[in-house]
């Protein structure tokens, strides 16, 4: 499969992307002070990793299946923190507003990639993936709204 320059250059954009999720999501994993949160983030830490393995295959010159969608528990969080402010909330409740941006920038650079990639097989691809950024967002925002960190 040939790509266009244009291809390769988003393609570039995207792995950088996705690596740097990998990593956020590794290490805000490991600063959570709420183990749900935790949890939560090491679940979705490895959905970014086969993100980015997909799109380094693409950059191979293959053509992946789509993501099949997750099969993760609903999102049933139970409250940790109550409407008050204590240092582990903020910690918890930055962790969550930087990977919330961080999945909002994602999903856009796909939503882009959509648009820019002439292989139809490969945009069913790309839309899946978005699909998920898009998953991971919701995600985080129930757990945000029910711990009292979203307004």
């Amino acid at each position: 499969m040939q790509l266009t320059q244009k291809e390769k250059e988003l393609l570039k954009d995207l792995k950088g992307q996705e690596k740097l999720c990998v990593e956020k999501y590794s290490q805000h994993a490991a600063a959570a002070k709420d183990e749900q949160l935790s949890q939560l983030l090491t679940y979705l830490g490895g959905i970014e990793q086969g993100h980015l393995d997909t799109v380094t295959k693409i950059d191979n010159g293959e053509i992946p299946k789509p993501a099949a969608g997750e099969t993760a528990p609903k999102n049933d969080f139970k409250q940790t923190y109550s409407v008050s402010e204590t240092p582990e909330k903020k910690n918890d409740c930055y962790i969550c507003s930087d990977l919330l941006a961080t999945e909002k920038h994602a999903s856009a650079l796909y939503d882009t990639c959509i648009f820019e990639f002439k292989n139809e097989q490969l945009r069913t691809v790309l839309n899946s993936i978005q699909r998920e950024e898009q998953e991971h967002g919701k995600k985080i925002y129930d757990y945000m709204a029910a711990n009292n960190m979203y307004s």
